[in-house]
């Protein structure tokens, strides 16, 4: 049996049921504890073995590409 590699995560929406939460942050991006939900969706599927991601997002939603980006900058001056 073929492992699974790959996930497909649905981000879209506007996250009106959880109002007025996401009048300012995008649902995937609520905090949990100390850290967006998104990430402890993605820590818990990186620990399935899960390698690539695909998230599907609506338009003008960049908070998740923000969040999971490298600072190459911050990097070099670190």
């Amino acid at each position: 049996m073929k492992k699974i590699r790959k996930a497909v995560l649905p981000v879209a929406g506007f996250g009106t049921r959880v109002l007025p939460a996401t009048k300012s942050l995008p649902k995937e991006m609520l905090p949990v504890f100390d850290r967006p939900a998104v990430h402890w969706v993605v820590e818990e599927a990186l620990e399935a073995g899960i390698e690539h991601f695909v998230f599907v997002t609506g338009r003008n939603k960049n908070a998740i590409e923000d969040y999971f980006d490298r600072a190459y900058e911050l990097e070099e001056s670190l």
